[in-house]
């Protein structure tokens, strides 16, 4: 339902900027890029269709700006991730759990741009394209550091895993059923983790190798 002109409440442009995307990413989620309409948005928001234009130019520069969003939080959660421990195996799973989480989290629009058919759309690709590349670089990085692989090798490690664990988040998404986020997120970190372990460790060799 739309607010009169006269209680609306009064934003500086940035607020009022943040509220049109979390209108609009409410409206994509609930009926889809290609049936929600600006006016759509703009009821949802309460504002008039012309102050909706005032902040983005396009019902497409609405989503890359929805998209962009989502995109920086997901590398800034996956850094943080990395950084929040020591220990291998528990930076692994708290990267894999970073990827269900977001899944699973009402309103995160990881869905709406990692699960869209707007992937074809030249501007969303490049996006996704820098995201996905962004995140196998974060691992990549962690990768080279803590084992003897090479930067270009621990860069194709870093791809891998980070598609592994979207690509499975993804589908559980999808395909609900009895299998807990907790039990999936288990089954993806045993398979990275079995996968990084056969990597040569920096500087370890023989069983000093084996004993990691």
């Amino acid at each position: 339902m739309s607010t009169s002109p006269e209680n609306r409440p009064r934003l500086r442009r940035d607020q009022r900027r943040v509220q049109l995307l979390d209108a609009a990413l409410e409206a994509f989620s609930q009926g889809g890029y290609h049936q929600t309409l600006m006016d759509d948005i703009a009821d949802r928001a309460g504002v008039s269709k012309p102050v909706l234009y005032q902040h983005f130019d396009s019902k497409l520069d609405l989503y890359l700006g929805i998209a962009r969003g989502v995109a920086d939080e997901v590398l800034t959660t996956l850094t943080a991730a990395l950084a929040s421990s020591d220990n291998n195996p528990e930076r692994i799973r708290a990267c894999v759990a970073t990827f269900f989480d977001f899944v699973d989290r009402p309103g995160s629009g990881f869905p709406l741009l990692f699960a869209s058919d707007m992937g074809q759309e030249p501007a969303v690709a490049a996006l996704l394209e820098e995201t996905r590349r962004a995140c196998g670089e974060a691992l990549a990085a962690e990768v080279a550091e803590a084992t003897d692989v090479p930067r270009e090798e621990a860069v194709l490690v870093g791809m891998a895993l980070a598609g592994v664990a979207q690509t499975a988040a993804m589908h559980w998404y999808r395909s609900p059923g009895d299998l807990s986020k907790e039990r999936a997120t288990d089954v993806v970190v045993a398979l990275a983790w079995r996968g990084l372990d056969g990597l040569p460790v920096e500087g370890a060799t023989g069983a000093h190798q084996d004993a990691r």
